[in-house]
């Protein structure tokens, strides 16, 4: 339920349970991981959805059986934010729950006009992934954070691009993100490494 594509230096992960909103299984969590750790010389990778919905996160059933807790959560967004390459999300519809921690761990977050977001972790009685709250923070500071991991906000795409969670609106969120990487394309991978380290 995750397809690999590679392109030259570009690896696009797609979340590929559009049946079921993109809800993320065990299965599809650990082969996320697998995917990433195993980037190699990619120097761009983009990850999104197939269908309307970008990721409804952890999946009903998995999270009855813990999946909510998984430490794999964040091993994952770990795992994207040491890619030293120029990580992409490209949301190609609502991003919510547990699926944050991956937009959140890119370098670049580009949405679809008609996505919505929202991380109900307090009304859920679940703690946020460990590292999520400090990327939030980060992009959109720590007010508007607890707006969303305490008091429930569901933002809409120009409310995020607003607030800073997302970086640009687009209608082709595949194709924006492939003219983000246009000048990593042509630029040496020690290089990108090395601006990526700067930042």
């Amino acid at each position: 339920m995750i397809l690999c594509a590679r392109d030259g230096a570009v690896v696009t992960l797609t979340l590929n349970r559009p049946d079921k909103a993109n809800a993320v299984t065990p299965d599809m969590l650990a082969d996320l991981v697998d995917h990433v750790e195993r980037l190699g010389d990619a120097k761009v990778l983009i990850l999104t959805g197939a269908g309307r919905v970008f990721s409804a996160g952890a999946d009903l059933d998995a999270v009855r059986a813990g999946l909510a807790t998984s430490e794999l959560w964040e091993t994952l967004s770990g795992a994207i934010a040491r890619f030293d390459g120029l990580s992409i999300c490209a949301l190609n519809g609502s991003l919510a729950g547990g699926a944050f921690g991956m937009a959140l761990a890119c370098d670049i977050r580009v949405a679809v006009p008609g996505a919505k977001f929202f991380y109900p972790v307090m009304k859920l009685g679940f703690l946020p992934q460990p590292s999520d709250p400090g990327r939030l923070t980060a992009l959109i500071g720590p007010a508007r954070a607890k707006m969303v991991l305490m008091g429930g906000a569901r933002l809409d795409a120009a409310q995020a691009l607003q607030f800073g969670l997302v970086d640009a609106l687009d209608d082709d969120v595949i194709g924006a993100a492939h003219r983000l990487a246009g000048d990593v394309l042509l630029a040496d991978r020690a290089h990108v490494a090395a601006i990526k380290q700067m930042i």
